[in-house]
Parts: C-alpha cells; structure tokens; sequence
C-alpha cells in the first residue's frame, strides 16, 4: 500500500495534538526549517543568538523521506533512522564601547555543530566563520550558510544553484550583505566575490578550488510599490585532478589560469601546459543563472514573482534551454488579524530543466544542447559537495535513487519539471509549514528513465513555544514519499530546541 494514504491521518494528530499540550504559550517567529539570509536593507544591527537541540527521525524505509533531507544544509542524513544534536552560535559586534556613538565598523562570527547517530554516524562543522565589516561591506572567512538568488528560500524548491541541500563551502568572500543606493530612491546594488576550496578526496576528482560571484540590482524605493530586481550567479569548480580530458591527471591551475575561469572566456589554443579539451573549452566546470524579479509592494500583501534562467554552457545564449528555469510567486500576507488560523504565506513554484537546449550537442553553430545540468565531462562527480548536490535536490544524486547507473557523473536524473506549492500561518499560536512537490522526472538524454516518472514528496510541520527548561520550542513534522522514481516513505521527527540572545 502507497504510504502517502496515512499522511491526511498522521497530519490531524499532529495538528490537534501539538497546541493541545503547548496551550497558553505565545507563537514562536521561525518556521521548521532554520532560515539564514543576506538582509534587504541598509540597517546593520548588534547582537548574537545561541541554540542547542535535539531532534529524532524516523522513517518506515531504510531512507529518509525527501523534505526531510533536503535543502537542510546537508546535515540531515539519508538513512532513514536518526538521533542528532546540535548547538550552535551566531553573532555581530560593533567595534565600539560608547553606546551613544555610531560605529561603521562591526565583526561577525558564528560556529555551528552537529552529531548525529544514524547508519553512518558522523560529526559535522556546518558553520566556522569570522568576519570583519565596514558597514554593509564585509569580509568573510570560513565555513557560513548563505542563501543567493531571487526565490523563496523558505517554502520553495530552493534556488537553482545555491539550494541549502550541501554543507556549506569554506571560502573567503568579500561583498555587499545588504543592498546599498547606487542613486539613492532609484537604484541598489549588492553582490560578492569569493573563492573556496571544496572536499579535498571525491569519487572522481580530487583537490577542486571553487570561484563563485554574484551581482544583483534592484530598482524602486525601499519602500515603494514597486521593485525589479535583476542580477546573476556564477560559479566554477576548477584547479583540481581529474581522470578525463587532462594532462597527467592534472586540471588546468594556477594564476595564469585565473583569468579564464572567472571570465568564462575560452582559452582558444593560447594555453601551454593544458590538454587540448581544456584549450579549446572553459577552464573548469562552470554553472549559473540568470535572475530577475518583479515585487510589488502592495497595502495588505507583497507579492513577488521571480525567474531563474539556467546557464552552463551556451544554450542560453542561443535561446535554445529558454525553457528550462525556475518560475515562481510568494504572497506575504500583511496585517493579519489574530484568529486561530491564519495563512500568511503561500509560494507557488514550476521548475522545469527537460529541454536542455535540445538532445544534440554540436560546438561552433547555434545546436548547443544535451547541457547535462550539474554534470560535467571533465569534472564527472559535478555539481556537488560531500556528495550532495549543491543545486536544487531535485536534480538527484545517482547514490539516492535505484535507477540505471549514468557511467561514473554526479546523477543520472537531471531532466525533470516540479510543480511546487508551499505555506505558512499559525494555528491556535502554533506555526505551521507545509511543502508538497510533484515531479516528473526522465533520467538524462543519454541514459533516459524508462518512462517519465512521477513523484510525490510532501512534509507538513508543526512548532510551538512550550515553558520547559525556561522557555523552548518544540517541533514536529511528517513527510511522505509516495511515487514511481523513489521507494515509497512515511517519516515522523520530532525536535525540542533552546534558543538564547544575546
């Protein structure tokens, strides 16, 4: 029997459950999911938070249920049962003791850990960083959760590029946190530079370096009605060994090289030392998108709608994958009035990557297709990082499904469209979230999926404030896997997390 048939059963409990045994307490301000963004606006604050929690999962496969572990920074394991615990701190301070004086200098530090006891039991660093800031410019080193692109990263798939699905790569970055007025009521500006290094041993390659900048631009007033943004992400993994297409194993590196890989340019035969794959095409694996939105600012709602288009080699160009992307709208609601349930927010969400610029690929004329999304010929274990994909999950890893291997590439299912729907409210002062997402998906033009395959995952959660140990919050939530592409899951966690301010 299809497990998803339990899920409206399951939900109910929860639901009737959950508020019952935290009544009188006040609402909470986080769904659960923890959320760490770039801020939107010019005001840079003081002050810091700390958290310990315990959390539980369980699941009626031997895998995890797929809104479980996805888009969660890559700390949730895949194995289906778990016991995790983490604590963590997170924190901004002026450089200055004399509260009435205003100081534009600030550092930033966070740590985050996690140990978690499942099939493979490991201990995780997912956040080690320190920085130092002049305003809203700000220099970082390390390890740091940070969401980029135009879409909702709380309710929706995730951004195309930069999903949360993977650990987050140690790097040094310089850039813009928050927007600044490039013509002040007219236009902003914020964007980074930044270069890492990402996991040294990997199935295929070894040693990679990692580049990735981004630029964006939004036109309209803070406060106005009306804002477009626009802006791009692009990131390449370069520098390291590779088996295929190199020169004794060794993958172009080194500053002379540099210039080709945060350009994109292609080195056209003027490189010495290089194999004649690497002379003739972009050093390294590059992937980005292209992204623009239109918000409106509207009296008891905001609305923004955003496009993703995807880039990684010249389709784009051509027009040839125009039809892939990731298309979608929020409504936050505004000046709800206090009831028992409330909807404040809904996100509706269409990613399609099928086209791919059309199954031929044929270099030097306007047939630029079979991109092969997060796979890459030289660098075969692609778009990743500890072996999760750094994108959007729903471009899967071939170790998390059952279908025909894709040689030794990163995975064997980047052709798929998602229809996705996510929301938000509170429920008798608890909070609730759900994701529902089905997907069709077909396996990659050179070793295709059977049939298109249809998927179901859907999570529905639950988070109260409750008094115990002075004041925590307590979490629930079920998810369910129900289709032809996955094993069929049904999986319940339950968490008590403590949060501190400081």
């Amino acid at each position: 029997m299809s497990t998803f048939r339990f899920l409206p059963l399951i939900a109910v409990v929860l639901v009737a459950a959950l508020p019952g045994l935290t009544h009188g307490m006040p609402p909470v301000s986080a769904a659960f999911q923890d959320q760490t963004t770039q801020g939107d606006t010019n005001e840079i604050t003081s002050g810091g938070k700390a958290w310990v929690e315990f959390a539980g999962y369980g699941s009626t496969a031997s895998r995890t249920p797929f809104w479980f572990h996805a888009n969660q920074w890559g700390i949730v394991p895949t194995s289906g049962q778990i016991l995790s615990l983490r604590a963590g701190v997170e924190a901004r301070r002026f450089l200055t003791k004399d509260s009435q004086s205003k100081s534009n200098w600030s550092v930033v530090y966070g740590a985050e850990f996690v140990a978690n006891g499942a099939a493979h039991s490991k201990f995780l660093i997912p956040q080690a960083y320190a920085g130092l800031a002049f305003k809203s410019f700000q220099l970082t080193v390390g390890r740091r959760k940070q969401y980029v692109g135009f879409n909702d990263n709380e309710l929706g798939t995730g951004s195309y590029m930069w999903s949360g699905n993977a650990l987050p790569i140690p790097r040094i970055q310089l850039g813009f946190e928050n927007y600044v007025p490039l013509i002040k009521n007219f236009i902003y500006f914020k964007g980074f530079y930044s270069d890492g290094l990402l996991d040294g041993k990997r199935p295929v390659t070894s040693e990679l370096k990692l580049h990735n900048k981004g630029l964006f631009v939004r036109l309209g007033k803070p406060t106005g009605t009306v804002q477009l943004h626009g802006g791009f992400n692009h990131a390449v993994q370069w520098g390291g060994k590779s088996p295929y297409f190199t020169e004794n194993g060794q993958m172009p590196s080194g500053l002379d090289k540099y210039w080709y890989v945060i350009t994109g340019f292609k080195p056209n035969g003027k490189l010495k030392d290089v194999s004649s794959f690497d002379n003739a095409n972009r050093i390294g694996n590059h992937v980005a998108s292209l992204d623009f939105g239109l918000e409106l600012n509207l009296k008891s709602v905001n609305i923004l709608f955003y496009r993703q288009n995807l880039i990684e080699d010249g389709s784009l160009f051509y027009l040839n994958n125009v039809k892939d992307g990731l298309n979608g709208v929020t409504f936050t609601m505004k000046n709800q009035e206090v009831r028992n349930f409330t909807l404040d927010k809904l996100t509706f969400e269409v990613l399609y990557t099928k086209s791919q610029g059309g199954s031929e690929a044929v270099d030097g004329n306007a047939i630029r297709g079979k991109d092969d999304y997060f796979n890459n010929a030289q660098v075969r274990d692609g778009w990743s990082y500890y072996g999760r994909g750094l994108g959007t999950p729903f471009i899967t890893p071939q170790s998390e499904n059952d279908w025909p291997r894709y040689a030794d590439f990163f995975t064997n299912n980047n052709r798929v469209w998602v229809v996705h729907t996510g929301m938000k409210g509170k429920l008798t002062g608890a909070i609730w979230t759900t994701k529902l997402s089905l997907s069709s998906n077909q396996g990659t033009y050179d070793v295709p999926l059977p049939s298109k395959l249809l998927q179901f995952s859907g999570v529905v959660g639950l988070e109260k404030q409750v008094e115990w140990l002075g004041g925590s919050v307590i979490k629930g939530a079920v998810s369910a896997d129900a289709g032809e592409f996955l094993d069929d899951a049904f999986g319940l966690m339950l968490s008590i997390r403590k949060n501190l301010s400081f």
